[in-house]
């Protein structure tokens, strides 16, 4: 297992989604490649962007929320598993049912607004 900067239970959880996608390590191709955008001269010497590919399936990723490598290489490894989820599941993937849900909440709010009566004056 690769040492992540998280705590124990978010790397064993990773690990727990990466299995039940069927993401394997041997599979990923991982790549660096210098940072841009706000960091400093830090992200300009340093390779902390992560750029995975996964070659049975041809998804490729590449993130760079963080200045440290080895939180990039955790986030894109989650996110292939995302994207992984999606492409089996469809409509039924994690982020799918929350974006869903989310839709459903504004929607109502949305609703909400219109009933609600004006200012009087």
């Amino acid at each position: 297992m690769i040492p992540f900067p998280v705590t124990q239970k978010k790397a064993e959880q990773l690990q727990a989604r990466m299995e039940a996608c069927g993401l394997r390590e041997t599979d990923i191709d991982e790549s660096f490649i210098a940072s841009g955008g706000p960091g400093g001269q830090k992200v300009n010497k340093t390779a902390t962007c992560a750029c995975l590919t996964h070659r049975p399936t041809g998804l490729s990723v590449k993130i760079q929320k963080s200045r440290s490598q080895a939180m990039n290489r955790f986030l894109a490894r989650r996110r292939l598993c995302e994207l992984l989820e999606e492409r089996t599941l469809g409509p039924n993937s994690p982020r799918n049912q929350d974006q869903s849900r989310i839709r459903k909440q504004k929607d109502r709010r949305r609703r909400r607004r219109k009933k609600a009566p004006g200012p009087t004056e």
